[in-house]
Formats: structure tokens, C-alpha cells, sequence
């Protein structure tokens, strides 16, 4: 309960403050779908290294938020469910370096230069041109992250 409200009042200071939230949401599911549906249209966020639940993607994606993932999207457990159902314009890639090295670097200390391996399980698991994953991760980060557009 603590820990609900603490996480509710760090998105209300988000919101007030105008920028995007990063949220790592681990065995909370229901607290943090609470939390996206009430932020909905007030702040914009991104669940971070993103493993949850087809029904907290879909609370996310109404809300106008993010998901990003890592090297998990490269495992042979991982539900690749989660990675077709997500819009092109709602998703993002990370390392959360140095953990979860994507395959084929499982074992190692991870790093950015390992991102195209995430990419390239995405464009699979999308069935998608690797081209096409960077451009939709390009402007997403970029819309999210409120940067300059890179070809100005």
C-alpha cells in the first residue's frame, strides 16, 4: 500500500512537472495498471524492461504509454505474444545494462552495443525488416524523450 501511493504521488510529480516517467514494475501488476489508468492523458511513461502481461500492455497502450525491451525479447521463454501486440509507435528497445544480455551474448556483462541483437529479435518476432524496428524505436525514443529531430 506504501509503496502504491509512493508510486502514484512519483507520477502525479511527473505530471506537474511535465516530463515522462520510466517505470520498472515487477510482481505489482495490478497496482501498476491502476496507476497507468489513472495517469492516463496526464503524463506519458514507459514500463521499462517490459515482461508483463498482455492486459497491462493493452492498459499502457491505452494510456498513451510505452514499453521497452531488452535482451529478455531474444530468450526462448519469452512470450513473443508481448512484442506482436505492441504498436509500432509504443515500443522501445534498452539493454538495462549491464544485466540481461540479449542471446547471443547470454553470460556476458551487458552493454549498448548489444542492442542490435534486441532489434534484430524484434524484427523477427514482428516479422518486420530490422530497418523497419529501428525507425519506429528511433522516433518513439525520440517522441518520448521530447529530442530534436534528428534530420534537422
Amino acid at each position: 500500500d506504501a509503496q502504491r501511493r509512493s508510486f502514484a504521488r512519483h507520477v502525479e510529480l511527473a505530471a506537474e512537472l511535465d516530463l515522462p516517467v520510466v517505470v520498472h514494475s515487477r510482481e505489482a501488476e495490478a497496482d501498476t495498471a491502476a496507476v497507468v489508468r489513472e495517469a492516463a492523458g496526464q503524463v506519458t511513461g514507459v514500463l521499462h524492461c517490459f515482461t508483463g502481461s498482455l492486459e497491462l500492455l493493452a492498459e499502457a497502450i491505452a494510456a498513451g504509454w510505452f514499453v521497452s525491451f531488452t535482451g529478455i525479447a531474444t530468450f526462448r521463454n519469452f512470450d513473443a505474444g508481448l512484442v506482436r501486440q505492441t504498436p509500432g509507435d509504443r515500443y522501445m528497445i534498452e539493454t538495462d545494462a549491464p544485466y540481461l544480455a540479449p542471446v547471443p551474448k547470454r553470460g556476458r556483462r551487458n552493454e549498448p552495443a548489444f542492442v542490435p541483437h534486441v532489434a534484430a529479435a524484434l524484427a523477427r518476432l514482428r516479422g518486420e525488416a530490422p530497418e523497419r524496428v529501428a525507425e519506429d524505436t528511433w522516433a518513439n525514443t525520440a517522441s518520448f524523450f521530447r529530442l530534436p529531430d534528428a534530420a534537422s
